[in-house]
């Protein structure tokens, strides 16, 4: 049995796993946002923090390429079964469909939160409503004047992009020459350090600059090493074997980077800040998905019934937590209960109005529709029936095990 089948035959636990962590790593990283001295928020406590700053520069390096990645990993398994068209037309109605009808249903209340928390006197939410489609240069992001935004869902349009754009790609990966290429890396994957220099492929996003949210390069090519590294057992043993020397140089050192990102830089000159930057930009995120993929083999790749409800739930809670960490935080501020005490309760209020929110939907075929799920024709009971899911189920999409 060659190592491509060997790989899509065996359900990948560990990448559900990664994903749901992701999704919950969420919850701390947006609740944070509202007391980080860096940046503007829709939610702004007038007390800001030292240590949420760190928590915000420690995630940031790296939580956006570990979803890309893991999207990737999951079109793997997608088109192990399904056809381009047919793995397009998926992307249509898992990614584009949720992302219309959240930018008309779930960003407008963070954009108007945004305004009225900054002092605007927008009047009721509704009477405001026509205006959230004007573009505000001042405030792009649309975070204190009430504009235009896609908030968090830029994930999703990206995703739906480069799902389309790197489609003729990865079906070329899959077949003929382009499987002798994939050959080719995974017997070059198998010698000392080389999975390590995988991330060099992102060098190019060092000259190209952010468009809608994102780094296009810095996000696509770890969408492609997701894909390329479940789809041969060589590179899963590559990255078992250099799992630690990729912890050290990953998530130990970007203690190190979050800390210098939060002080305004290491302060270096020259040549020597310019090889920082390329460190800490490109290759920490890197690392850390090595190790969290390594590690992730050894200690998560198992099922269950926990498994199977996180699962299906992160991507609606992907597309639900912010409005709700908003709207919640936006009403806390105005207790004054002080940092420690307010980020607690932003953050177990929002969790808990997330999954509140996600089991209304879950419950409704045509929320699940929207949010992205499958239509459930049988009873919770029959589908959630035990590890009898596939890796076909493995499929790619937002942040989700989809699946």
């Amino acid at each position: 049995m060659n190592t491509a089948v060997t790989t899509v035959t065996t359900r990948r636990y560990d990448i559900d796993w990664l994903r749901i962590i992701a999704v919950l790593l969420l919850f701390p990283f947006h609740v944070a946002r509202i007391f980080n001295l860096d940046e503007q928020f829709y939610a702004k406590s007038a007390v800001l923090s030292k240590g949420l700053t760190y928590v915000i520069t420690y995630l940031e390096p790296w939580h956006m390429p570990l979803f890309f990645f893991l999207a990737g990993a999951s079109t793997w398994f997608a088109l192990s079964h399904r056809g381009g068209g047919s793995y397009a037309w998926e992307r249509f109605k898992r990614l584009l469909v949720p992302f219309l009808v959240g930018l008309v249903v779930l960003i407008p209340p963070q954009s108007y939160l945004g305004l009225l928390g900054h002092g605007g006197e927008p009047g009721s939410f509704f009477n405001w409503l026509p205006t959230f489609f004007q573009l505000h240069e001042a405030d792009m992001d649309g975070y204190f004047m009430g504009g235009m935004t896609f908030g968090h869902l830029w994930f999703i349009i990206h995703l739906f992009f480069y799902s389309l754009i790197l489609l003729p790609l990865v079906l070329f990966l899959r077949r003929g020459a382009g499987r002798r290429l994939v050959d080719l890396l995974a017997r070059a994957a198998t010698k000392p350090i080389v999975i390590l220099t995988f991330g060099l492929l992102a060098t190019p996003a060092m000259f190209v600059p952010d468009l809608a949210g994102g780094n296009p390069i810095r996000l696509a090519v770890p969408f492609i090493l997701g894909y390329l590294l479940v789809s041969d057992a060589r590179f899963e043993l590559a990255v078992d074997r250099h799992r630690l020397a990729a912890l050290i140089l990953g998530p130990v050192a970007c203690v190190a980077v979050a800390y210098f990102s939060a002080n305004g830089g290491p302060g270096l000159a020259g040549w020597a800040a310019g090889v920082y930057d390329f460190y800490a930009g490109l290759l920490v995120p890197w690392f850390c998905i090595v190790a969290f993929l390594g590690y992730g083999r050894r200690f998560l790749n198992r099922g269950g019934a926990v498994q199977r409800y996180a699962a299906e739930a992160s991507y609606p809670v992907y597309l639900l937590h912010q409005t709700i960490i908003v709207a919640v935080g936006f009403t806390v501020l105005k207790a004054g209960l002080g940092v420690p005490l307010s980020y607690t309760v932003i953050l177990a209020g929002s969790f808990a109005g997330t999954l509140l929110c996600y089991e209304v939907v879950r419950r409704v075929n045509v929320l699940r529709v929207v949010f992205g799920l499958k239509w459930r024709r049988r009873s919770p009971a029959a589908s959630q029936s035990a590890d009898a899911v596939t890796p076909a189920a493995q499929e790619a999409g937002a942040p989700t095990a989809l699946r």
